[in-house]
C-alpha cells in the first residue's frame, strides 16, 4: 500500500489556495522559490509557470506548456473566487454574505421573514 501512496503524491502540484497566494503576493512566490535549490530544478530553475507551479527545462517547453489544455484549465480554475471562511459559515447559516449582485443578504431566512412581518404590521 505504501508504493501506491508514493505514486499518487509523486506528481502532486501545489494547491489552488497556495497558487492564488503566489499570484497575489510576489513575496509569497519568492519564499517558495527560495525553498528550492536551483541545482536540483530543471533548467536551473529559470523557467517557471506560476499558475501551475512547475519548472521547465527550456523557454520553448514553457511556451508549449502555456498553449496546452492543462495550463488553460488551471488558469480558468484560478480565475474563480477561492473558498473562504466567510463563505463556509454562510453555507451553514452563520453570518452575513454578499450575494452575486453585491447586495448584503442574511444567511438565515428566519430573520428575513421576521423583518418582513414587522414591516407589514
Amino acid at each position: 500500500m505504501g508504493a501506491l501512496r508514493k505514486i499518487k503524491t509523486k506528481r502532486r502540484t501545489r494547491d489552488y489556495d497556495q497558487v492564488i497566494a503566489d499570484v497575489d503576493s510576489s513575496r509569497h512566490l519568492a519564499q517558495y522559490k527560495a525553498s528550492k535549490d536551483p541545482e536540483d530544478l530543471p533548467g536551473l530553475g529559470q523557467h517557471f509557470c506560476v499558475e501551475c507551479s512547475k519548472w521547465f527545462e527550456s523557454d520553448y517547453n514553457l511556451k508549449a506548456h502555456t498553449k496546452g489544455k492543462n495550463h488553460k484549465r488551471r488558469v480558468r480554475l484560478l480565475q474563480e473566487e477561492p473558498h473562504s471562511q466567510e463563505l463556509a459559515e454562510a453555507a451553514v447559516g452563520l453570518g452575513v454574505v454578499e450575494n452575486w449582485r453585491g447586495h448584503i443578504k442574511r444567511a438565515d431566512n428566519a430573520a428575513d421573514k421576521a423583518d418582513k412581518m414587522e414591516m407589514a404590521a
